[in-house]
């Protein structure tokens, strides 16, 4: 089999026009665009941790990046443990960060 090289301008798989999008995490905007999940908006916007360990407190982010540890996890819309390399953003998600200090507050707000 022989490979070629066509031109951008003749290749027919083109993407179309980027789609903005904002999220709120921590209660601080962040743009993304439609089709990128939460860890590629948080890392587009510099975003490199966004989770504490329990045993610890140590900042964990995207690890594998394929949904296989547990590394990304994030609060979304009110929904904990949502693996953020996984899912896709939506235009006004509300992305909170996880970690044994938010958990307490969640619990006490019960």
């Amino acid at each position: 089999m022989t490979s070629h090289r066509i031109s951008a301008e003749a290749d027919p798989v083109r993407p179309g026009a980027d789609r903005p999008l904002t999220i709120v995490v921590d209660g601080e905007p962040v743009t993304g665009t439609a089709g990128q999940t939460l860890a590629g908006v948080l890392l587009g916007a510099g975003r490199r941790e966004w989770r504490t360990t329990s045993g610890g407190g140590a900042p964990r982010g995207v690890f594998c990046g394929i949904g296989v540890c547990f590394d990304c996890l994030v609060e979304v819309n009110g929904l904990r443990d949502v693996r953020a390399c996984l899912r896709r953003a939506q235009d006004g998600d509300v992305v909170v960060r996880q970690g044994p200090d938010r958990a307490g507050a969640q619990e006490a707000d019960r």
